[in-house]
């Protein structure tokens, strides 16, 4: 498969292409992606500023019908994109299904909000009125990483363009075919130029953030590039838009029904092999129940059947890259050099394949100091820490002690003693007896974090106020 820019609603083909390999199977090309120059990015951002000043003309209710036709065609062409997704980025194809359904949710539920969430005030006395009106930004740069490619591209493009600015997507070069083909699927609804496509390395990254008719670049990924997306946003004095990566720690309360709760807990921490933002990175058990729990997650664990992702026995697929792959084994290596115990568990499918991707066992590790390397990173990869705690108030301290504040769990019977412990956590999001968000949630929960994990909100009414700028006009009535 071979992907080529899409500028102004036409492929662009370039000089040369990348090969995107499938990290199952390294032998295998899953397709072939176009690598743009800084010149590509000059001409898809002034493209998008010229769809800009037609489309932030168009009512807010035409913009609303094409969000949800656009909807229903990326729901129509799931089947064909699932299988896309998860040979580029080595993601289960269910998780992928389920990924891009719930980029059709989001799609749907901010097409629901977004008349009341974009609609000005106005406040009237005796001396005149004040209207607060919301007006687009302009061209908003889109960068995504390669994780949950699809839904995080829908959570930009559908409140960007609901409020009517045009965007310019980079993905990641580790997954840019997905994206790519999932634009072009709904890209024909809108003016040519309002949505588009660039693909490339850092050059292409940061000429795109630092073109002065980008407004507001929208960033999802690692702190450290973030600090570079920063700096390029400084020159032009833009806004920035971060949702990024987390050390997400899960308190079992002595209270917690076990049973029920530790299955979650597993799941929270090894879904997606550990390959998400929010993903459970830390366990804080009471220290009468540490050896209960610990042999309950080596059992559910020692459950993974570890392969191809393609493969329907598979239920836990490989790393994305050889970055990421030897990141995971050096922290590991370091464990095993220190007084903390590890151990790996699962099952290998395709034993004969193991050197063909990128694939590493799932890892229990117990033991552990509240500030050992392997509690205080974000490992993002297939790892869970067990650490002891004696004190609520011990807890929290070490629950707290980061610079990370993205997600967070509490698991109790009690609800009431749950909600106190929510209320003492530095975190953007607190689940309550799970791990991400409800259905409920998926409409109302604001998505992001505090500290280092972020700047803004994405989902819920809230991620409008992201893309909007407000203008204020005062009238003086004659005296």
């Amino acid at each position: 498969m071979k992907i080529n820019l899409f500028i102004n609603n036409e492929q662009v083909e370039t000089e040369q292409y990348t090969e995107v390999r499938d990290p199952g199977r390294l032998d295998e090309v899953a397709g072939l992606a176009a690598k743009g120059t800084p010149q590509h990015v000059d001409a898809a951002v002034k493209a998008a500023h010229q769809a800009f000043l037609c489309w932030r003309k168009t009512a807010v209710d035409e913009r609303i019908d094409l969000i949800r036709k656009a909807a229903n065609r990326l729901e129509a062409g799931i089947p064909g994109l699932t299988p896309i997704v998860s040979k580029e980025n080595g993601m289960l194809l269910r998780f992928t299904k389920g990924e891009i359904h719930a980029a059709v949710t989001v799609m749907r539920h901010l097409a629901d909000l977004a008349a009341a969430s974009l609609q000005s005030k106005r406040y009237e006395d005796e001396t005149g009125w004040v209207s607060v009106e919301k007006v687009p930004i302009g061209v908003v740069a889109g960068i995504v990483p390669w994780n949950a490619p699809i839904v995080l591209t829908m959570q930009k493009l559908a409140p960007a363009l609901l409020s009517g600015n045009s965007i310019v997507f980079k993905p990641s070069p580790f997954a840019p075919i997905g994206v790519s083909t999932a634009i072009q699927m709904i890209a024909d609804l809108f003016p040519p130029g309002v949505v588009q496509v660039v693909l490339g390395d850092a050059d292409v990254g940061s000429a795109l953030n630092k073109h002065p008719l980008v407004r507001k670049i929208s960033f999802t990924g690692g702190g450290a590039t973030a600090k570079y997306v920063m700096k390029d946003a400084a020159d032009s004095l833009k806004s920035v838009h971060f949702e990024l990566g987390g050390n997400d720690p899960a308190i079992i309360l002595d209270d917690a029904d076990l049973d029920k709760m530790v299955p979650q807990i597993v799941w929270g921490a090894f879904r997606r092999s550990g390959q998400f933002c929010f993903a459970t990175k830390r366990v804080y058990v009471p220290e009468r129940m540490y050896e209960d729990v610990y042999e309950r997650v080596v059992s559910i664990v020692d459950q993974f059947k570890i392969g191809h992702q393609l493969n329907e026995e598979t239920t836990f697929g490989p790393l994305i890259n050889r970055s990421q792959y030897e990141y995971i084994k050096q922290l590991t290596e370091r464990v095993k050099q220190s007084s903390a115990k590890m151990v790996e568990l699962g099952t290998k499918l395709q034993p004969e394949q193991w050197e063909n991707g990128y694939y590493l066992s799932p890892v229990v590790v117990r033991d552990l100091q509240p500030n050992d390397e392997i509690v205080t990173v974000e490992q993002f990869g297939p790892i869970m820490p067990l650490i002891s705690y004696r004190s609520e108030d011990e807890m929290l301290k070490m629950a707290n002690d980061t610079e990370y504040g993205l997600g967070s769990s509490i698991w109790s019977t009690d609800v009431d003693r749950a909600l106190c412990i929510a209320r003492r956590i530095e975190a953007g999001m607190t689940f309550i007896n799970g791990i991400g968000q409800s259905a409920l949630g998926q409409r109302y929960l604001p998505f992001g974090g505090v500290k280092q994990s972020g700047i803004g909100r994405e989902n819920s009414e809230l991620v409008f106020d992201e893309y909007v700028e407000y203008h204020a006009i005062n009238y003086h009535k004659p005296q």
